[in-house]
């Protein structure tokens, strides 16, 4: 088992949404966070929001699916990112699960 993470502009929340459908990912969650960037020094969040001090309204959408439906989605996220031209591209990850409770 997989922990696929997308984290994108909250504007990109139905292309997610989208994204997850044609990946066949029926079960999933989101929730707001707003990103922000210090631009004095040096910090986690380099090269992940604008420069200068601003926030950004951004969601957080998760699912827990099996490896080669994760595989599937973080290639249609790249696919995506290919042909939008984004200063803010929809970034994903995929996490190994250890282990659940069910």
């Amino acid at each position: 088992m997989k922990l696929l993470i997308v984290t994108s502009l909250k504007e990109c929340q139905e292309d997610v949404a989208q994204i997850f459908k044609n990946a066949n990912i029926k079960a999933f969650s989101y929730t707001g966070i707003t990103g922000s960037k210090d631009s004095n020094g040096d910090n986690l969040s380099e090269g992940w929001f604008a420069s200068g001090d601003a926030q950004f309204d951004s969601l957080v959408q998760f699912s827990f699916t099996q490896d080669e439906t994760a595989q599937y989605a973080m290639r249609l996220v790249k696919a995506y990112n290919d042909n939008k031209d984004s200063k803010y591209p929809i970034r994903a990850f995929i996490l190994a699960v250890e282990n659940s409770s069910h």
